[in-house]
């Protein structure tokens, strides 16, 4: 399974990725699009982004005129932009997406992206709102304990001085606001299918989705 596994001629295959913070499911839905051969993108940048340019001019992300100002200026090399995966983007990107004008203005960027040649995206919302009608939807989650131990870990190995419990902190704060916005909430699609990666390293989990993405779409073992 480590080799390319290139989808039939015409196939313009979603697959949606959705789940929390620190579950694996961007390293998953990279991985996915490369076996699959189909373009990945990686829509929780296009939020970063969009609170990147909001901090970086000096504004607050949860200012809905900035914010969506933001969004609809974002060009593609704000996806490059530094800081990108700093905590007051994390803090920030959670508060640009539940800001309706925010999520209307970067949607039809994923809906153009992943119509073209098919995809795989990953985020929060892709397959209830973005694509709900993907052929395949994971919903990749590990226990809130597992979560904020990786993301601690993250953390320290880029140098930051700061504590495991700070960074539970921080990960239950921006679960319930992700859960409990008005729009576009995090949660499972109906026919999602669910993989928990707690009990699971990379290689165990990329093995996993991969086994359940070509069962769904019904390629040969």
């Amino acid at each position: 399974m480590t080799a390319t596994e290139t989808l039939t001629a015409g196939t313009r295959a979603i697959i949606a990725v959705d789940g929390p913070a620190a579950a694996g499911k961007g390293t998953l839905a990279r991985r996915l699009a490369a076996a699959l051969d189909l373009p990945y993108l990686d829509t929780g940048l296009l939020y970063r982004a969009t609170a990147r340019r909001v901090i970086d001019g000096g504004g607050d992300p949860g200012d809905a005129v900035a914010a969506e100002a933001a969004a609809r200026a974002l060009e593609p090399g704000d996806l490059g932009r530094a800081g990108l995966r700093a905590p007051d983007t994390d803090t920030g990107a959670s508060k640009v997406a539940a800001i309706p004008g925010v999520r209307a203005a970067l949607l039809d960027f994923q809906r153009q992206f992943g119509r073209a040649n098919g995809a795989v995206l990953d985020g929060r919302d892709i397959g209830t709102v973005v694509f709900p009608d993907a052929p395949v939807k994971l919903f990749v989650t590990a226990s809130p304990e597992a979560r904020a131990e990786r993301r601690w870990k993250e953390r320290q190995a880029r140098g930051e001085d700061v504590s495991l419990e700070a960074v539970t902190a921080e990960m239950a704060a921006r679960d319930a606001r992700d859960a409990s916005r008005d729009t576009a909430p995090m949660k499972p699609a109906g026919d999602a299918i669910l993989l928990d990666t707690t009990a699971l390293d990379a290689e165990a989990a990329y093995a996993e989705a991969l086994r359940l993405v070509r069962q769904r779409l019904g390629l040969a073992s």
